[in-house]
């Protein structure tokens, strides 16, 4: 049986702000099982399966107390969204993609990356619908994801393993590389939301991601 991950309880916060780094270990307990309730209701349901009422039942805490950890759905799942960037980061740092070119390597990382967010396929679905809610506390962690994102597209088309200990900066990364990373999120995103519609099967986003590499690639040559 696959071991539930640990919450990084730097990362919570009580209903009125407060950090929980001093909650008992049955809160965290009580917090770690929302979350699950949130996965496993989203792989059966996608998004529209996921209901607060639900998740309160499914995860055995009363409705009242659920709403002092979250303030919505979008917000659990997006929590939710935050541990897998946090496991792409680990194996980023333990295992850093491989290739001759900058191209070859930020390719097999965005087919790593989506591998790892579509592999529960409904639940990535609701994920997805939850970055594009529009919410005002939704879009600070998207912004968050995408800046954690762009640190470790960075590292692929240097060749580096990911330093987690450093923030994205000047000091760290090139203006042309931040810009080159958030064109390709942008594509790979969009390419999601394709996926996420039917409109294409999901080998077809990686390919995506990979064309629009070339192309950045051809065209920067030829300037």
């Amino acid at each position: 049986m696959r071991s539930r991950p640990r919450l990084d309880v730097s990362r919570l916060r009580t209903g009125d702000g407060k950090p929980k780094a001093r909650l008992a270990a049955s809160q965290l307990r009580r917090h770690r099982r929302i979350v699950d309730a949130v996965i496993e209701l989203a792989e059966k349901g996608g998004f529209e399966g996921v209901r607060l009422r639900d998740v309160a039942e499914v995860s055995e805490v009363a409705l009242g107390t659920l709403y002092k950890y979250f303030h919505s759905k979008e917000d659990i799942l997006l929590f939710a969204l935050t541990e897998e960037i946090e496991k792409l980061e680990r194996a980023m740092a333990a295992r850093p993609v491989e290739g001759k070119s900058s191209l070859a390597r930020v390719a097999r990382f965005f087919e790593r990356a989506t591998r790892g967010l579509t592999h529960r396929p409904q639940f990535a679905r609701a994920m997805l619908r939850a970055m594009a809610s529009g919410d005002a506390e939704v879009a600070s962690k998207v912004a968050s994801f995408h800046l954690r994102m762009t640190r470790l597209i960075v590292a692929a088309l240097r060749g580096q393993p990911v330093d987690l200990r450093q923030e994205l900066s000047p000091a760290t990364s090139t203006e042309r590389e931040r810009q080159v990373a958030f064109m390709l999120q942008n594509v790979w995103f969009a390419s999601l939301v394709g996926w996420a519609g039917s409109l294409h099967p999901v080998k077809d986003v990686s390919e995506r991601v990979r064309t629009a590499a070339a192309l950045m690639h051809t065209r920067s040559t030829e300037d």
